[in-house]
């Protein structure tokens, strides 16, 4: 039965409304993010909080129980829990990306899994290997045996799944070509998640190993996935907003940083213009610079989620064709192109409001203990997933030529080696 809340207990959807919901739920997540990254401490007590409290239902609609916020909503939700803690809100990107995609679903699977977004439940990540597999194919295979569906395969970079009930595996369906999802639970028999990541930016994403031995799998918890077209485009754009979204968090930390510990500091240099640093107008500067940075940053991340918005309308509204496929529309394509711009510029003001951190400071800033160095870190290891040379030729290739951006939609080994000339 679909849930249907009553008028009373419908929560207003916007964001001052929504923001006042969470506020002091991240200032608490926001006041022990130093600790647990000093001491790497994953965020289960975080996570838990944040479940309960139906973080994890902003995008499921209001009439399945959830929140119902728009993309641009969301958005600056994730930015405010990122400046919080980026790992936190980083870890939630896979969960947010799946109920994304239940919008392409059918109405039974949409119910089924909104209703458990909207409980609570969380879906993790499992889609890439570590290596060994081609461009386009994967070790990972899901197979029909016994009357049964069974998944065998490892997975590295499976952010999100230690924390989550469920987790989303790409796989390959055994005998035949193309790839598939399979939904299968994290505590299932044979699903064993690995912490093993060791990056040294994002340290508590979880984004480690996770292996599957001969782990069953329902049929009605296989998805297909589209190669191409609005769904797949819609996709790709939502995943990269999210991590935006966590660089625009990272920036507005290390403004907060960069302000309060100058307007605490006592300390002067010799060579400066003796007068306090809150009140030396050099300082005032390098803060105000870092202050436009985030701002910025968070700007252009809201301007492409607001094209989302408009193309995920577009979208959905459309008839399907004869196989259920929706082309990717015009507005879609704008969508795809902001978030890639978004890709190039906010990186490098996230990690350059991070860096700029330390023109505020002498070389107590450095202090492990202080923990001031985890901005940088942190937004660098975020930037690392999407490089931005390869967005900045699409970029360029579609205003200089008109091609519209196109990706592989996969992760392997390079199959071919191109002839330099």
């Amino acid at each position: 039965m679909t849930i249907t809340l009553k008028a009373s207990e419908i929560v207003a959807a916007d964001y001052s409304t929504q923001r006042a919901r969470f506020a002091e739920l991240f200032s608490r997540i926001a006041e022990g993010s130093r600790e647990r990254d000093l001491k790497r401490i994953l965020p289960f007590e975080q996570v838990a909080w944040l479940d309960e409290a139906g973080f994890g239902a902003l995008r499921v609609p209001q009439a399945y129980g959830g929140a119902g916020v728009s993309i641009e909503t969301f958005a600056r939700l994730l930015i405010d829990l990122a400046a919080a803690d980026s790992n936190v809100a980083h870890l939630y990107r896979s969960h947010f990306g799946f109920v994304e995609s239940l919008q392409w679903q059918d109405e039974p699977i949409r119910r089924s899994w909104y209703e458990l977004a909207a409980a609570g439940k969380t879906v993790g990540n499992a889609s890439t290997e570590r290596g060994g597999n081609a461009l386009g194919q994967l070790n990972t295979v899901l197979s029909y045996e016994n009357e049964a569906w069974v998944l065998n395969g490892e997975k590295f970079y499976t952010t999100g799944t230690i924390f989550s009930d469920y987790t989303r595996v790409s796989a390959a369906l055994q005998g035949k070509p193309g790839r598939v999802f399979a939904v299968v639970e994290t505590k299932a028999a044979g699903v064993k998640v690995i912490d093993d990541w060791d990056g040294f930016g994002q340290r508590l994403t979880g984004t480690g190993t996770t292996i599957f031995e001969n782990v069953h799998v329902d049929a009605v918890d296989i998805f297909g996935r589209e190669a191409s077209g609005a769904e797949a485009t819609h996709e790709a754009s939502f995943f990269q907003l999210v991590l935006l979204a966590v660089l625009a968090g990272i920036a507005r930390a290390a403004r907060d940083d960069a302000a309060q510990s100058v307007a605490k500091r006592a300390r002067t240099f010799n060579t400066g213009s003796g007068l306090p640093f809150r009140n030396d107008p050099l300082i005032q500067e390098t803060v105000g610079r870092i202050a436009t940075k985030a701002f910025t940053a968070e700007a252009t991340v809201l301007a492409a989620a607001r094209t989302l918005d408009i193309a995920i309308d577009a979208a959905v509204g459309q008839e399907p064709d004869e196989n259920g496929h929706r082309p990717t529309t015009f507005e879609g394509h704008l969508a795809e192109l902001a978030v890639e711009q978004a890709q190039v510029s906010v990186p490098e003001l996230a990690i350059g409001a991070a860096q700029q951190l330390f023109e505020t400071g002498g070389a107590s800033a450095t202090s492990t203990s202080k923990g001031l160095d985890r901005h940088w870190r942190n937004a660098q290891t975020v930037a690392t997933h999407n490089p931005i040379a390869f967005r900045a030729r699409a970029i360029g290739d579609y205003f200089i030529n008109g091609t519209l951006p196109e990706g592989l939609n996969a992760i392997g080994d390079a199959t071919t080696v191109p002839s330099i000339t």
